[in-house]
């Protein structure tokens, strides 16, 4: 199953059913629904969905975006938050996500799972990675400070992040929907680059599955966090599904394949029939780069 993510041209239609006809036009059965699916924009994705025009394959949480939110924003609400009423917002707001992946018989949910408070580091170590300054001292003495802080804050975030999933993870089971979690970039979001292995145990639901993007593994491994391919493989038994996109030196990401560092040679072996992939690619993309970044995948991973 391959899938085009919506965040490349949700922001130019006031009518979902012709923002789902752009993508079957471009040669996908399925769209994925992403994070910047406005309210305004579900009758018309309902109605291409229920005329067989298109299927979906996966919603990016928060979809549809709360009320009076207009623009992508899949870390309005965390389940890691210290507010009660932020966590509650994250609640509810998930649980609509999967009523409505109920309405549009979608398999999964893509999740982000919060993030830790911390400085920027993720911006600073990248601006230094720009300036070829990763093998210096001032660079591993910035990312050990960032491992040692992080360390030490994450076990109250972690406890609230699962309170927060026991409480999804029934509806989701009940509906039949998997919730793909999903591997960030930036290092301050959970679950950190070691840990989803705890998820998992922790959380032992089926409906439980690992997300893999491909950008943001390849922007991990440029900052030094992981070898792609060895996080690949190491949870490639949960694994669902892929987010795919490109990353151009250093960490500029939703870049179409070929065009940047990710090896998707390297990563096939990981790939399955029954994985969903969706290409997820910068709203500033042109067609024909779209469409030449699609061969590329389907080159290496089969069509």
């Amino acid at each position: 199953m391959y899938s085009l993510s919506t965040c490349w041209n949700s922001h130019r239609h006031t009518d979902g059913r012709a923002m789902l006809h752009e993508v079957r036009e471009l040669g996908f059965e399925y769209a994925e629904l992403s994070h910047g699916t406005r309210i305004s924009l579900m009758p018309g994705i309902l109605d291409a969905v229920s005329a067989g025009e298109i299927k979906i394959s996966t919603l990016h949480n928060f979809c549809p975006l709360p009320m009076g939110v207009n623009h992508s924003a899949p870390n309005l609400y965390q389940f890691t938050a210290e507010s009660d009423r932020e966590r509650e917002s994250a609640l509810k707001h998930t649980l609509k996500t999967l009523e409505f992946a109920t309405r549009l018989k979608a398999p999964l949910v893509v999740l982000h799972l919060g993030s830790v408070e911390l400085k920027d580091y993720s911006g600073k170590l990248k601006e230094m990675l720009g300036r070829d300054e990763k093998s210096s001292s001032k660079y591993e003495k910035l990312v050990a400070e960032l491992v040692k802080a992080r360390e030490a804050k994450k076990p109250k975030f972690v406890e609230r992040l699962y309170a927060s999933l026991r409480k999804v993870i029934p509806e989701a089971e009940a509906r039949g929907i998997k919730l793909g979690c999903e591997n960030r970039e930036a290092l301050d979001e959970l679950p950190f680059e070691d840990d989803f292995a705890l998820l998992f145990r922790e959380l032992s639901s089926p409906a439980m599955t690992y997300w893999h993007d491909t950008g943001h593994a390849q922007i991990k491994e440029n900052l030094g966090f992981i070898q792609h391919a060895q996080h690949l493989q190491a949870y490639a038994d949960r694994l669902a599904g892929f987010h795919i996109h490109d990353v151009q030196t250093p960490a500029r990401d939703h870049c179409a394949p070929g065009s940047g560092s990710v090896d998707f040679a390297a990563l096939k072996p990981f790939v399955k029939l029954q994985h969903i992939k969706v290409f997820e690619f910068s709203p500033a993309m042109p067609v024909e780069e779209l469409k030449r970044g699609v061969a590329h995948v389907k080159r290496i991973w089969g069509a």
